[in-house]
């Protein structure tokens, strides 16, 4: 089901005798709605974020419940501009100026959820 199935229905048969022989069923309203995103996590590799100098580290953003379309966007902690967008950021040749927090936010358009925060080093 979309949001747009969403209305007011009603169905309409055939019954072979009688006077009237178009018989219609009693009005039924269905609503279709969204579940807001929640549950987002976030996982790295290699794990816990520790990463060598110079190595690649890969994150990945993961949602328990949400309908879509998901929007992602990753962050880092003291930085305005988000690092990317996608269910995964890659980051190549870390350095040390890559070390902070970071957490990826997920949008529905109409609800945010945030993972918690990981610490790469």
């Amino acid at each position: 089901l979309q949001l747009h199935h969403s209305g007011r229905y009603t169905c309409t048969g055939w019954v072979s005798s009688g006077l009237l022989p178009w018989k219609e069923s009693e009005l039924v309203t269905v609503t279709v709605t969204r579940i807001p995103v929640s549950g987002v996590s976030l996982s790295a590799e290699p794990p816990g974020g520790q990463v060598a100098l110079g190595d690649n580290l890969l994150l990945t953003c993961a949602v328990a419940a949400g309908t879509g379309p998901l929007s992602f966007s990753w962050h880092r902690e003291g930085l305005e501009t988000p690092l990317g967008t996608g269910p995964r950021l890659e980051l190549r040749h870390v350095g040390d100026n890559d070390s902070g927090h970071y957490h990826c936010r997920v949008s529905d358009g109409d609800s945010v959820a945030e993972s918690v925060p990981l610490n790469v080093t």
